[in-house]
């Protein structure tokens, strides 16, 4: 008897990146590579290519919670991603459907600024990205630009990233 087991279904909760190289299709494309089925709930449009952002448009917190329902309804994510959820309301549309819609383990990407510098999260987005979504996440992965505004100090040396990554830590994230 043959048995085939299916590819472990992985949720990514992004912006699009028109210029292909972030966002969702970038995790997509690390999700086919890694053998897994990508799904995913749009969090925003960009406009942008190599050389920076020139518009972005956040999508509904409503769409976004209808999104996460016909995605989780059906397809069963056993692990998500979030990239760029820009507004507070995004985020707590995003913490309410994982509540609701639980997919396996979450990975927080607190995704601030572009490569190119343009932020893309409000500064009310941060207070609900830390009291709603990172308690829900088995771990957060900000960059060192990231971790700086997260804890509101520049972080330069090897002994403050060591220290960054318990105060981090202490913020909710499971590991």
């Amino acid at each position: 008897m043959v048995t085939t087991k299916r590819p472990a279904v992985i949720l990514t909760i992004a912006g699009s990146d028109s210029g292909g190289g972030a966002g969702i299709q970038a995790d997509l494309k690390t999700f086919s590579a890694l053998g897994c089925y990508g799904v995913s709930v749009l969090t925003a449009l960009t406009a942008q290519n190599s050389v920076g952002v020139q518009a972005v448009h956040n999508v509904p917190p409503a769409f976004v919670t209808k999104q996460l329902e016909s995605v989780s309804g059906d397809l069963r994510p056993d692990a998500a991603k979030t990239g760029m959820l820009a507004t507070a309301g995004i985020i707590r549309a995003v913490a309410a459907g994982l509540s609701v819609f639980p997919a396996g383990m979450l990975v927080v990407d607190p995704v601030m600024v572009s490569t190119t510098g343009h932020r893309l999260i409000d500064s009310t987005a941060v207070d609900a990205l830390v009291t709603e979504l990172f308690p829900l996440a088995a771990i957060i992965t900000p960059n060192l630009y990231e971790a700086s505004a997260l804890l509101e100090r520049k972080i330069t040396r090897v002994s403050q990233m060591e220290q960054a990554a318990g105060e981090l830590h202490a913020l909710g994230a499971k590991t």
